[in-house]
């Protein structure tokens, strides 16, 4: 006799509070994990930029150098290096161990929203107010950057890379796709807009948020709307949305003070996660466990699926 498999698990979200963090640093603008998810980056309104021990909630080291709040942040994949942006209009490599800034890189001509390196981090991608994304080769001693992005009708709001792809969304409400290798742009228009676009993990697909309260997910290729995810509210902020580490799950920000996480394919809201009475200004995803980062006001929050064993909790095993 056969027994019936066992039923599949639904996958677990990140609903317990594991620990909050006062970053001391005014305003949290962005917070993100590096590339291995053992560390996160907080990215202050009073112009610093924190390394922080994602497990144990610990400040590793303070980067100082901007002149004006800091606006987003980004690791390379072998945590050697770091990139931030600002309203001070200049992007700044900085070396981790160090603490060290490399290079200072001007050129945009208002705030820089967001950046990011590539896979090998040979490039930094930065998006600006001004419309542009602009590229910077990290190795060279040159100030101008390679190549510059002047597609955008205005501010250019997330910048996103993947492999020979770039994924920019921007406040005219559209999400430009270039394929770098095969030198051709992809448009889609969505009427409101963007805050925030990401690709999917496989790949496959790209998520863009918008001031109309809605994230949408897209076929990459046609551009065919696979789904729309509403009940949050996202009138006049930028707020970030990202993908479960496994694309099950797709989650955004909130005006409200929550985190919505929906259900990728049915598009029903399976956690309304409450942060707190205030907007929930960012959110980063582990890049391999279920783990998510928040930032409220001067706050980062770690979320987990199963609450923590404190140390009391362990005596009593013993």
């Amino acid at each position: 006799m056969a027994f019936p498999q066992p039923r599949p698990q639904a996958p677990q979200l990140p609903q317990h509070l594991l620990r909050t963090i006062d970053c001391q640093q005014g305003a949290v603008r962005a917070v993100r994990f590096n590339a291995d998810g053992n560390y996160l980056l907080s990215c202050g309104s009073d112009k610093s930029l924190k390394l922080w021990s994602v497990s144990r909630g610990t400040l590793l080291k303070t980067y100082s150098g901007h002149g004006y709040e800091v606006l987003d942040a980004d690791g390379s994949y072998d945590n050697s290096q770091l990139c931030s942006c600002s309203s001070d209009k200049t992007v700044i490599l900085w070396d981790v161990g160090t603490g060290q800034v490399t290079r200072k890189l001007r050129g945009h001509a208002g705030k820089v929203n967001c950046v990011q390196f590539n896979e090998e981090a040979t490039v930094i991608l930065s998006g600006s107010i001004d419309g542009t994304v602009r590229c910077w080769d990290t190795r060279s001693r040159r100030f101008e950057p390679i190549q510059v992005l002047d597609e955008a009708r205005d501010s250019i709001s997330s910048v996103k890379v993947a492999q020979h792809e770039l994924l920019t969304g921007s406040v005219d409400g559209r999400v430009r796709r270039y394929d770098l290798r095969m030198g051709q742009l992809h448009v889609d228009f969505i009427s409101s807009p963007i805050t925030c676009v990401c690709f999917s993990q496989d790949g496959q697909c790209t998520l863009s948020s918008s001031l109309d309260s809605t994230v949408r997910l897209l076929d990459k290729s046609t551009g065919e709307m696979l789904g729309e995810y509403t009940g949050h509210k996202m009138k006049g902020y930028k707020l970030d949305c990202c993908l479960s580490s496994k694309d099950t799950h797709v989650l955004s920000c909130s005006e409200d003070g929550h985190v919505y996480c929906w259900d990728l394919v049915e598009g029903s809201l399976s956690l309304k996660l409450p942060v707190g009475k205030a907007v929930v200004q960012s959110l980063s995803f582990h890049p391999t466990e279920t783990c998510l980062l928040t930032a409220m006001e001067g706050r980062v929050q770690v979320w987990g699926t199963e609450p923590e064993e404190t140390e009391e909790d362990t005596m009593d095993l013993k």
